[in-house]
């Protein structure tokens, strides 16, 4: 017989309140974000967990002007070479296995289906595609870096780091929507950000005030249950 979902009878604390309410935001209100608001954010992400306290983790913060630059920049690459740029890194392997394959098909369905995107429009796909270079016009752009030396232990931390980055955003009342889509473009990041060479472009994260009507129409994706991840034992 299946098993029984099992459904948790505790009141969620503050901390679940804001891990289950924060999505990937892809839409933004024009509202500067202060800079004592993002060095708190930074403050508290800081205290990730990571082995032997390595730390591995860097990160670019970028907004007015600077970000500016650094997207009209991005966005010049992406509509003229856009084959010349790809990242250090695979993030997915190719063919992507399933269930995991099954998942992105359906995360396509679900968020293009939202926007009234069809699956054979591509010029539609392909302007939203180009919203990922200008940070989904968010005020915050940031850019995330790793040590090119360290092995897969340091990214766990790295992701630890990012994660707490997300969750202080949102207790903020901030949204973000991290990007691997950019890290292709790690030479044009090399051009406006003091990267160092042994530096590895991860990831960027898109920051800011949520649009508040995309909030409420927005399509919430599908999560796994207990049962199809964990395994318990002992109890």
């Amino acid at each position: 017989m299946p098993a029984t979902p099992h459904k948790s009878t505790q009141e969620l604390t503050e901390v679940e309140h804001i891990m289950m309410s924060r999505f990937a935001n892809r839409f933004y209100l024009d509202r500067a974000v202060d800079l004592e608001v993002i060095t708190g954010i930074l403050q508290a992400a800081r205290h990730a967990g990571t082995g032997a306290n390595i730390q591995p983790w860097r990160v670019y913060v970028t907004t007015g002007a600077a970000k500016t630059a650094l997207t009209d920049a991005v966005t010049a690459a992406h509509k003229t070479a856009p084959g010349e740029y790809s990242s250090e890194y695979s993030y997915l392997p190719d063919p992507l296995p399933e269930p995991f394959a099954s998942r992105r098909r359906e995360f396509g369905a679900v968020f293009y289906g939202s926007l009234g995107i069809a699956h054979d429009d591509l010029p539609a796909r392909s302007e939203q595609t180009e919203r990922n270079c200008r940070f989904f016009d968010a005020p915050v752009g940031l850019v995330f870096t790793i040590d090119r030396r360290l092995e897969k232990g340091s990214w766990l931390d790295l992701g630890m780091f990012i994660q707490n980055i997300m969750l202080a955003a949102k207790a903020r009342g901030l949204d973000t929507c991290t990007q691997e889509f950019l890290s292709r473009y790690h030479r044009v990041f090399r051009e406006h950000l003091p990267l160092k060479c042994e530096e590895l472009v991860v990831c960027s994260m898109a920051m800011g005030f949520g649009d508040p009507d995309w909030a409420r129409r927005r399509p919430h994706m599908p999560k796994a249950s207990i049962e199809e991840f964990a395994s318990l034992h002992g109890f």
